[in-house]
């Protein structure tokens, strides 16, 4: 007998152990794709043996559309035909009892993987608020530009202040006690207050220039 004989012979037995162990459902070609190269199981034996399987009662099987699925039956007795391995077995439940201990131990599991669920779920918040912050910021070369055109900015205002510090001064301070002067000299006969005969004179000033002023002491009131 061939090897591919060999392994089409004993493919009901494996596709078997197979189903119960995953217990999850499978198309035949999900079957076939995970076992051909540890079993060198052909799409045809494997097909066959599913189809073998299900109609003895040993699997389930369901059909979707066009596609069949095959999952192992929980709720009958495992009993491996005498053709498969030429020695009968010994049944047995498919699936083994689960005692207190052992689901105690799933629980605490699910606790565990439970909390790691929750702080992956937080890291990817931080991550996304980090990406958010990241995106809408500035790029280089946004930054880059912006750089430039502060600095132009500040070398106008520079220059324009060197200007300033540069300019004569327009007022002596011989000037500026005349002028305090003539300001008491005027105030003397003021009828007003000293608050509003500068805001009268202000009011001149923005009118009119110096070159047009009034005769002394005759300013509007």
């Amino acid at each position: 007998m061939s090897k591919r004989a060999e392994a089409a012979a004993g493919a009901p037995a494996i596709l078997l152990r197979y189903l119960q162990e995953q217990n999850r459902p499978y198309s035949a070609q999900d079957v076939f794709g995970n076992l051909q190269r540890e079993h060198g199981l052909g799409k045809a034996a494997v097909v066959k043996a599913l189809e073998q399987l299900a109609q003895q009662g040993k699997i389930r099987e369901k059909t979707y559309g066009k596609q069949k699925v095959y999952f192992a039956d929980q709720n009958v007795s495992l009993r491996l035909c005498v053709h498969c391995h030429h020695q009968a077995l010994p049944t047995q439940d498919q699936f083994d009892t689960v005692s207190d201990a052992d689901l105690q131990s799933l629980d605490t599991e699910i606790v565990a993987l439970s909390a790691k669920v929750q702080g992956l779920q937080q890291s990817c918040r931080h991550m996304e608020a980090e990406l958010k912050e990241l995106t809408s910021a500035l790029t280089t070369p946004e930054m880059q530009r912006e750089i430039a055109q502060l600095k132009a900015e500040c070398a106008g205002f520079q220059e324009r202040l060197q200007g300033i510090k540069g300019a004569p001064v327009c007022v002596t301070p011989e000037e500026k006690e005349q002028a305090a002067e003539l300001c008491d000299a005027i105030l003397e006969g003021y009828p007003k207050s000293r608050k509003q005969f500068f805001k009268s004179a202000l009011r001149r000033m923005r009118t009119t220039t110096w070159h047009h002023q009034t005769p002394e002491g005759q300013l509007a009131t």
